[in-house]
């Protein structure tokens, strides 16, 4: 059974999805945020105290976008890869790549610079710039899906998985009002897919039953 350690909201929330639209069986395990605070004992589990991580047997792992693409390869074969031969394989490497090295990367400061550091820390020029930073390089989305559904492929992907997330985090801490139209869209449609909403259903059940609340969003 494929275990995986999330916290509401959190980036962990790409493998959750991923593990959705595969229908693959897995144990939900909630933290609070950030568990490596609130959760201490964690740290037993994850030296790192960062989320996600996964448990596959013998394989460990941390990373949210690696992670969907250890399970489309090793469960698959799914439509959600890209394999080699396919003329998208490098814009499909590129995007799992960029989802949290270019987009995910500034929203952290941001929302650490907005909402987790205590009042006294808080540093509006940072979240400002890096806010600006977040939604320079989100041009290349915006012109992605300027004439297509989806990221690559000509179908949904793992691409358009972890890309989303970065999304769903940019609408949590306030950054989707400056969304440009297509990126707007795009989003729109993502969120009304099935995967998505039993993601979402998932994350909730579980942080209910585990008595485990939801992170405080902006």
């Amino acid at each position: 059974m494929i275990t995986l350690y999330h916290c509401d909201a959190a980036r962990s929330f790409r493998p959750l999805w991923m593990l959705e639209e595969m229908g693959l069986p897995y144990e939900l395990k909630m933290l609070p945020f950030p568990p490596r605070v609130f959760a201490k004992d964690y740290l037993g589990i994850n030296p790192l105290g960062t989320i996600p991580f996964l448990i596959d047997g013998e394989t460990r792992m941390t990373e949210s976008s690696g992670i969907c693409h250890y399970l489309g390869i090793k469960y698959g074969p799914t439509p959600l890869m890209v394999g080699s031969e396919d003329p998208a394989y490098g814009a499909f490497l590129n995007w799992m790549y960029f989802s949290d090295a270019t987009l995910t990367f500034p929203q952290t400061l941001v929302l650490r610079y907005t909402q987790l550091e205590p009042e006294e820390r808080r540093v509006p020029q940072v979240a400002t710039d890096y806010a600006k930073w977040f939604l320079g390089r989100l041009r290349a989305v915006e012109a992605a899906t300027a004439n297509a559904e989806t990221l690559c492929a000509g179908r949904f992907t793992a691409a358009d998985i972890v890309i989303g997330y970065a999304l769903r985090l940019a609408d949590n801490i306030g950054l989707a009002k400056d969304f440009g139209p297509n990126v707007a869209a795009y989003w729109a449609r993502l969120q009304q897919r099935d995967g998505f909403k039993r993601a979402v259903a998932a994350e909730q059940k579980a942080g209910l039953e585990q008595n485990v609340a939801p992170r405080v969003r902006a």
